[in-house]
């Protein structure tokens, strides 16, 4: 396809749509229990980081909420493993307890998206614990999350894009 050619169908691309597909306020006030959240990893506190790190990565997630008796006493992140725990000599040796971050800010399933995202970009957090009305934690909520929720209201914006971008990077970034 000549330059020209893909400038046109990329102008068309932008130019056409309905304009009736906006997120407004009413979809912010939805409850955080319409999205779709993910059963929470747990770990006890007195567990090591090594403990912590295989469970995130045998299950692919970017934290785990540390639980005694039932009730979420933190949450570890791979932020943790960055801040805390990069550069310790022992992983091995040290526990979830000494570098966790204690008593998170944690949600209910009513809490609106909207309440959630703001405490989430104010906070700089990617992942929040979703607890019940006793404390028990239940879900952990993502940025990602929240980004596929926003998706799903653009699929054909989105979804329809031109198989390669317009602007190429020379080497994929490090995350």
């Amino acid at each position: 396809m000549h330059e020209e050619e893909l400038e046109d169908e990329i102008h068309r691309m932008y130019n056409e749509g309905s304009g009736a597909k906006a997120l407004d306020s009413r979809t912010f006030t939805q409850a955080i229990k319409n999205l779709n959240l993910h059963k929470p990893v747990e770990i006890g506190p007195a567990q090591t980081v090594a403990d912590a790190v295989k469970l995130m990565q045998q299950n692919k997630v970017g934290c785990v909420l540390v639980t005694e008796g039932g009730k979420m006493v933190g949450i570890f992140t791979e932020r943790d493993i960055l801040t805390r725990v990069f550069g310790k000599k022992d992983i091995e040796k040290l526990k979830v307890k000494d570098v966790m971050t204690a008593k998170p800010e944690a949600f209910e399933h009513e809490d609106s998206i909207a309440y959630v995202l703001n405490a989430m970009t104010v906070g700089g957090y990617r992942h929040v614990p979703v607890v019940d009305e006793k404390g028990k934690p239940v879900a952990v909520l993502s940025v990602k999350d929240i980004m596929s929720f926003i998706i799903e209201h653009f699929p054909e914006e989105v979804l329809n894009l031109p198989p390669e971008p317009i602007r190429k990077t020379e080497q994929r970034e490090g995350a």
